[in-house]
Parts: C-alpha cells; sequence; structure tokens
C-alpha cells in the first residue's frame, strides 16, 4: 500500500522499528539480517574457493593470467540487474540465481589480490626454503601463501564489502536481505524501511571488514603496521 508523508510526520517512524525488531516473521529485522549475512558469506566462500585455484594455476603459469582477468572482468563489467534477468529463465527466482551473480562480482577482486600477494613473496625467501628441500606443495603452503596473506585478505575484505551492497541488488528477485526493506520503501514512499534497510548495510560492510581486518592482524600480526596500505 503506497502511503505519503504527512506534514510534520517524523522522516522516521520508530514505532515501525520496534514492531520489525520485536516480532519473527519472514520480512522483519532478524530474518532479513540473517538472509543478508548468509547470501554475503556463502558468495565470498564460494568466490574464494573458486578464485584460489585459478590464481595459483594462473600465476604459476602466466600465459592464463590474461584470458582468466578477461573473463572474470567481463563479468563484473555486467550490471547486476541485467546479470540477473539473464540467469531468471535459466534458474528462476532463487537463491542459485542471486549466489550466481555475486559470486561472479567476486572473482576478479580475488584472483588479481591473490596472483598479486604471490608475485609479492621474495624470491630469495623461495630459493632458500627450496635449499632447505621443500617441495613445490610445502613452498606454497608453508611459505608463499602465508606471506602473500595480507593481500589475500585485502581482497577478501573488498570482496566482501563488494558483495554486501550487491546483495541488497538481489531484492529485485525476492532474496535481498536488507534490500527488501529499501525496496519496500521505495515502493510504498515510506521512507522508514528505506532507511532502515541502507543504515544496516553500512553497518554490516564495517562489522564485516574490521573482522576480516581483525583476522588479518591476529593470522599475520607482522603486517598491522602496513595493513591500510594493502586495501
Amino acid at each position: 500500500m503506497i502511503r505519503l508523508l504527512a506534514a510534520g510526520e517524523p522522516l522516521i517512524r520508530w514505532s515501525w522499528i520496534r514492531d520489525h525488531i520485536a516480532r519473527h516473521c519472514s520480512d522483519c529485522i532478524p530474518t532479513r539480517s540473517w538472509e543478508h549475512v548468509q547470501l554475503t558469506i556463502i558468495a565470498v566462500a564460494v568466490g574464494f574457493a573458486i578464485s584460489l585455484p585459478l590464481a595459483i594455476y594462473a600465476q604459476r603459469h602466466r600465459r592464463f593470467y590474461a584470458p582468466v582477468t578477461f573473463v572474470t572482468g567481463l563479468l563484473y563489467t555486467i550490471p547486476s540487474l541485467a546479470l540477473f534477468v539473464l540467469l531468471i529463465p535459466l534458474t528462476g527466482l532463487s537463491t542459485l540465481t542471486a549466489e550466481i551473480g555475486l559470486v561472479s562480482y567476486t572473482l576478479l577482486i580475488l584472483i588479481r589480490n591473490i596472483v598479486a600477494g604471490l608475485d609479492g613473496v621474495p624470491a630469495d625467501t623461495k630459493e632458500a626454503a627450496e635449499g632447505m628441500g621443500y617441495t613445490r606443495r610445502q613452498l606454497l603452503w608453508r611459505v608463499e601463501l602465508p606471506l602473500a596473506l595480507p593481500a589475500i585478505i585485502a581482497g577478501l575484505r573488498v570482496a566482501t564489502v563488494t558483495t554486501v551492497g550487491l546483495v541488497t541488488v538481489t531484492a529485485l528477485i525476492g532474496k535481498g536481505g536488507f534490500g527488501h526493506f529499501i525496496l519496500e520503501g521505495l515502493q510504498t514512499f515510506f521512507p522508514t524501511p528505506t532507511i532502515v534497510g541502507s543504515v544496516l548495510s553500512v553497518v554490516l560492510a564495517l562489522i564485516a571488514d574490521g573482522v576480516l581486518l581483525g583476522a588479518q592482524r591476529t593470522l599475520a600480526p607482522w603486517t598491522s603496521g602496513r595493513v591500510q596500505d594493502l586495501v
């Protein structure tokens, strides 16, 4: 139902917020918060699982790097709404449709950062490890990836924050988390849901970025002094 603000009516109706926090329903804040978090985690996790082996292979076999970044860059440039429209005939208005689109936008960011991190490992460090008898696999997992961790997590931070914002667009196919409130407010000319959805999206992005930053400082404490330079 479309409603208009009456003269003097506050921009935010706190009673609406209280009602949507207290109740347990499909359109309430706790439910939509979990949906937004779930869509984000799945997209970033799947994107990382795809990107890591591709990036390692491309870094080892440099002639594949340009084709890989070209394809993922092409996916990144497709407008999200257009991509969802293309996917709907194949996968319907489903979580799979949302996740395919969200995952595709993480690939370019993650692959570039993983490759950059691996490229940044000093050659003398790798030579020393090889001199100690490390196999190629041991060198990767015990030396290269740990030293590349700051760049990798920096990529995860950018991909995660980007995904949090893109999840709101999936409200157009019924899977939007906080985007549901933004769309509801725009459709009904009622600003409270739009403001709530927007603010919660920003808060979630900040929390996710802070968690990943904390993870980097824990896993790679030697980089804490220059962590901001990697983003």
